[in-house]
């Protein structure tokens, strides 16, 4: 429990010393080159939506993240679609934040070689979603936890696990102390060290069985690595991580336009409705139905679920099974 002590002890002495440094954030106005919907490119980055890490209020996103200068808050508010983005950031890592908002907004996610002639559904969908783009948070380790929480249970399960987690074991929110307007629930995820050392009855409190808890605190032990990775096949050499998580840690941390979340419960009902009429669809027919987008079938997802023409959600509901003790 020390080697806990000692890291929460470090990154709370950071915060406050930012705090006591800097009375205000540091700022830019992001003009993008094409339209941007800043809920619609960063709906995928919360998980859940009581997301500690991320919280949304009013026309803005508030985050919380690590970064290689430190902790960070972001807050990003757009008044419409298409109109500039005001960013703002507290904490040691604001700077570095800053830096990242054009690419967590999608700069670098080119959709001009999407082809969807053959289907006019999803051209009317793109044509109704313009500001549409993949985000890039460039933080793999940080896309990896919660995927890692969302293994073989619900959502509703791995959401609540999370927001426990974070909120037991976590950190206030850089800039908390000096931005009144900063959402009482923000709170900033532990470090990977913290991770690492994260007491058993901890996990079992927040309804994590052992398989994930071990999953996740491997992954911490080699974060450094991680953050480096730019496949995803690399991120499956990893035990307990494979196609699934490695695919939705990736479309989230590097905006891979190609990343199919291959295993999902939900994603192959949504993809054979929308380009088939036939929401039974399994693995190998949800990626029979992409194969004229090889290269882009992330894109082409994303345009299904901002549609709205997604299948009821008819399947027999899973057993939410609780791992803590009584």
């Amino acid at each position: 429990m020390t080697l806990v002590t000692d890291a929460s002890s470090a990154v709370d002495a950071a915060l406050d010393a930012a705090d006591e440094a800097s009375a205000a954030p540091v700022t830019t106005i992001y003009e993008p080159a094409l339209p941007v919907d800043l809920r619609a490119t960063l709906a995928p980055i919360g998980r859940g939506p009581y997301d500690p890490t991320t919280q949304w209020s009013g026309a803005g996103v508030w985050r919380t993240f690590h970064t290689p200068s430190g902790p960070a808050t972001l807050h990003l508010e757009q008044s419409r679609v298409g109109a500039p983005v005001r960013a703002r950031a507290w904490g040691p890592g604001a700077e570095w934040a800053i830096d990242g908002v054009p690419q967590l907004l999608g700069r670098d996610d080119d959709w001009s070689q999407l082809d969807v002639a053959a289907h006019p559904f999803l051209v009317e969908t793109l044509r109704r979603n313009p500001g549409l783009r993949l985000p890039t948070t460039r933080r793999v380790f940080e896309a990896l936890c919660p995927a890692i929480l969302e293994q073989k249970v619900t959502s509703l399960e791995a959401y609540r696990s999370w927001a426990a987690l974070v909120t037991r074991l976590g950190h206030r929110a850089p800039g908390a102390a000096i931005e009144p307007r900063m959402p009482a629930r923000l709170r900033l995820a532990p470090t990977a060290a913290e991770w690492r050392f994260v007491p058993s009855w901890e996990w079992h409190r927040a309804g994590v069985d052992p398989t994930r808890s071990r999953t996740l605190v491997e992954a911490a032990a080699r974060a450094a690595a991680i953050d480096r990775v730019t496949r995803a096949d690399a991120l499956t050499s990893l035990r307990g991580v494979g196609v699934w998580t490695a695919a939705e840690a990736m479309q989230r941390s590097h905006g891979d336009p190609d990343q199919v979340s291959v295993g999902d419960y939900h994603v192959p009902h949504f993809v054979g409705h929308a380009l088939a009429g036939d929401r039974n669809c399994d693995d190998d027919g949800m990626l029979e139905l992409l194969a004229p987008w090889v290269g882009q079938r992330q894109r082409v997802v994303r345009l299904i679920l901002a549609s709205g023409r997604l299948p009821e959600r008819r399947g027999p509901r899973a057993t939410i099974t609780d791992h803590r003790w009584r």
